[in-house]
């Protein structure tokens, strides 16, 4: 979101964790509304509500830290010098036979033929 190389994008950074730390602070300070002060005098936890104040400022903080810098350095390019083309290679081709199933009359026996299946390659 914010450029950290630049002297900009720092001081905007900077201006913004400054105004959610005072706004934070100011949340967590200011004495709470009538309708809810009454409830805690009947035994509400003042301490869970201070806890869930602190725990979504670092939360909102977390958030505009995150933000204000990349998540990931650029990808590095190393110069490997001039690339060749390959060189040629020479080799004698070569051909698998080709094979397929037939049926096919075998002799089994004395005056005897079974039509079977055969593996023929070519």
């Amino acid at each position: 979101m914010f450029a950290t190389k630049s002297r900009i994008g720092r001081s905007v950074a900077i201006v913004l964790a400054t105004a959610t730390l005072a706004l934070t602070a100011g949340a967590a300070f200011s004495p709470a509304e009538a309708q809810y002060r009454r409830h805690y005098h009947r035994g509400g936890n003042a301490g869970a509500a201070a806890a869930v104040g602190i725990i979504g400022g670092l939360a909102a903080g977390a958030l505009i830290a995150g933000a204000a810098r990349p998540a990931y350095a650029a990808p590095r390019v190393y110069d490997l010098g001039p690339a060749y083309p390959a060189a040629p290679v020479y080799a004698e081709e070569y051909y698998e036979p080709v094979c397929h199933w037939e049926r096919r009359s075998v002799w089994v026996g004395p005056n005897t033929y079974q039509v079977r299946r055969v593996k023929v390659c070519d």
